[in-house]
């Protein structure tokens, strides 16, 4: 099975020097045909590495796995404009998700104004049943309506959920909710990285992107906006949801693990846990 630790493994193996399948197999200690059908599944899903085959066709024939430029995972000016922004951006306030919204198919993609507090989990929950990237800024989503009886049954159908958060004393309480959980269900299926980014959403299987967006009337001038609004955009273009794949990994491969951050934070006198 594919796994975090075996993910990492793979990344570092290419990432010093471009690799053969046969080498990668012989790292793992599998067999050739699972080893590529690993680099293949992280090549397409996190896009930090890619192949090139050799005298394709033959006996001789020779697939190297090398390294990929990250910083190419756009492939239009648009793309890269949007990228640019979302790299550069720290609160959610620094980019708006319409500005994706409006260059996806209009046949693969809506959308949904919602007004008043939601007190809802999400429904990407119950869905994911592979992969569950979350884009967030303190966890918020995991106190509302039943969203921890959500997790504990993505952990039971081995999801393997990623997320980019801020650790901080905002969000430190969510966090450990999490790894207790999974420690609870005994299973390594939890990655968590501090980063302060503006998208908050989530991708399920690298199928369907769901990104929210709030609007808050304090941040407008008196009766430009009457009531709080958020609106959720749901992206299933294929095209734009493997972007949307490669700009988490991009950020989430720089970011810093959640339990290194939790321990330096341990050396903060008078804090509390």
């Amino acid at each position: 099975m594919l796994d975090a630790s075996i993910i990492k493994k793979i990344n570092e193996f290419v990432y010093l020097q471009p690799r053969t399948i046969q080498e990668i197999s012989l790292l793992l200690k599998i067999n050739w045909r699972t080893a590529d059908r690993y680099v293949d599944r992280i090549s397409e899903e996190q896009g930090t590495i890619t192949t090139k085959t050799f005298r394709g066709g033959t006996k001789g024939a020779l697939k190297i796995a090398y390294w990929c430029n990250i910083e190419k995972i756009h492939s239009t000016t648009f793309q890269e404009k949007l990228y640019k922004k979302i790299e550069s951006g720290r609160v959610k306030t620094d980019f708006s998700p319409f500005d994706i919204f409006q260059y996806v198919d209009e046949k693969k993609r809506s959308a949904k104004a919602f007004y008043g507090i939601n007190k809802e989990a999400p429904s990407e929950l119950r869905f994911a049943k592979e992969e569950f990237l979350c884009f967030s800024g303190n966890l918020s989503w995991l106190n509302l309506g039943n969203a921890v009886e959500e997790v504990k049954e993505m952990l039971k159908r081995n999801v393997q959920i990623k997320i980019l958060t801020r650790v901080d004393v905002a969000s430190i309480s969510n966090i450990k909710k999490l790894l207790e959980l999974e420690a609870r269900a005994g299973k390594k299926l939890i990655d968590i990285r501090h980063c302060e980014q503006p998208l908050r959403g989530f991708i399920s299987d690298g199928k369907i992107a769901r990104i929210t967006e709030k609007k808050d009337p304090a941040i407008y001038k008196a009766g430009e906006l009457k009531k709080e609004v958020t609106l959720k955009y749901e992206i299933r273009d294929e095209e734009w949801v493997r972007w949307l794949q490669k700009i988490f990994y991009n950020l989430f491969r720089t970011s810093v693990d959640c339990e290194k951050r939790m321990k330096d934070m341990k050396q903060i006198e008078n804090l509390e846990p």
